[in-house]
């Protein structure tokens, strides 16, 4: 994120204080933030916060009718940003978006810029389900410069439960990254996704199971980039953290907890998918037998009989129609390229993405991560450590070669 350049729109809304939050992190990652605040927003919160956030003074309307600057300020700040952030976006300003309005800073720095613009809006329930807001909303939908996060549902600050709740920081931020990579551009649109993440469970009895320290924070990584560059999405997932799945409101969610239900929802996804990106730790063996009572210390096996698991990846390529693409995932230890060539080959996979699980800071529970991606064609591509989330955009860059 070194170099890259976020503009932060705070419009006038109690929700105000969570895009401190988003700042913060922003700057913590070096990326170079500048920030606008329009004159209701100054309501809720002051320049100096945010000025302190970005490591840079903030702009307010008083900034910019200032003759203080060698060029127009708002056009300054319009050709300098990378990704455009608004933030809570109001009914009021998104109104002025839709109808190209220019009446402050922030509306004029939006008309004087290129750059994809993210908007996350937050108001009270009745005033999002009024028609016109609805109607609004869908129009600047429809233009391919915005890209929208939220909002979400849940109890607003006038006490109100219902729709109108701006996303959280977790969500927000993923988007940005996702923006500064792909420059706005939704080159998986019409495309579906199908994707597999966690690890399976195989159950002995109702407590007991046979698992993986898999997290699912790569599949998490892989469905966000993919919806991000507007693909349709269906993430096939064992047990997860559910913080993680409120990442994903845009994303079919179907979770499984073994191994044979993840086949099945599989085999019933597969069908439609352009792309399936099989990053799921799946268990290798299972228990022969299961007790639907809790087996007793005392009675448990010295040794436990096993019986394999069916291959979900080599079944899936079996399957495959020529314009789909299968990829697969080798999380390995020591010399991670060998094993991933052979099950490559012998799965008849397009690509696999080889991830060691011994160097610091990769594999499971991390997040960040590092491979060697591999094709069918014999090319390969290193993924020096990074976020999981990058490496998910340089992993579906690399699909897009194939």
């Amino acid at each position: 994120m070194q170099g890259k350049r976020v503009l932060v729109g705070l419009g006038g809304g109690i929700a105000a204080y969570k895009v401190c939050e988003v700042i913060s992190a922003l700057a913590k990652a070096g990326v170079e933030v500048r920030a606008i605040l329009t004159r209701s927003a100054e309501e809720f919160i002051t320049p100096l916060t945010i000025a302190t956030l970005c490591r840079h003074p903030a702009y307010t309307d008083a900034s910019f009718w200032q003759a203080t600057h060698d060029r127009p300020l708002h056009i300054e700040l319009g050709e300098w940003a990378d990704v455009f952030v608004i933030a809570p976006l109001t009914a009021n300003t998104l109104a002025k978006l839709v109808y190209g309005m220019a009446d402050n800073l922030l509306t004029n720095t939006v008309l004087a810029s290129t750059c994809p613009v993210l908007l996350a809006p937050a108001m009270n329930t009745d005033m999002w389900e009024q028609p016109s807001v609805q109607r609004n909303w869908q129009q600047i939908q429809a233009e391919r410069r915005y890209h929208t996060v939220g909002p979400g549902a849940g109890v607003l600050a006038c006490d109100r439960v219902g729709m109108g709740r701006m996303a959280e920081p977790a969500s927000i931020l993923p988007h940005i990254y996702s923006l500064l990579h792909t420059g706005g551009t939704r080159d998986l649109a019409g495309k579906s996704v199908l994707i597999s993440a966690g690890g399976t469970r195989e159950y002995l009895d109702p407590v007991r199971f046979i698992g993986n320290p898999a997290t699912g924070k790569m599949g998490i990584a892989l469905a966000l980039a993919a919806a991000h560059r507007g693909a349709r999405v269906t993430l096939v997932h064992g047990p997860l953290d559910p913080s993680l799945l409120a990442t994903l409101p845009s994303v079919r969610s179907v979770p499984v907890v073994s191994a044979s239900d993840m086949q099945q929802a599989l085999l019933e996804c597969f069908p439609d998918a352009d792309w399936t990106i099989m990053a799921a730790a799946v268990a290798d063996v299972r228990p022969a037998s299961y007790s639907a009572t809790k087996v007793p210390k005392r009675s448990l096996p010295a040794s436990l009989p096993l019986d394999p698991v069916p291959d979900l990846v080599a079944e899936l390529a079996m399957l495959k129609q020529p314009h789909q693409r299968l990829i697969g995932f080798a999380a390995q230890s020591g010399d991670i390229v060998t094993p991933a060539l052979e099950k490559l080959k012998q799965k008849k996979l397009d690509a696999i993405a080889a991830n060691p699980i011994d160097q610091p800071e990769s594999g499971f529970g991390s997040d960040s991560n590092q491979a060697i991606l591999l094709d069918y064609r014999g090319r390969q591509q290193s993924i020096a450590p990074c976020s999981k989330l990058h490496m998910a955009h340089q992993l579906l860059d690399f699909i897009h070669t194939i």
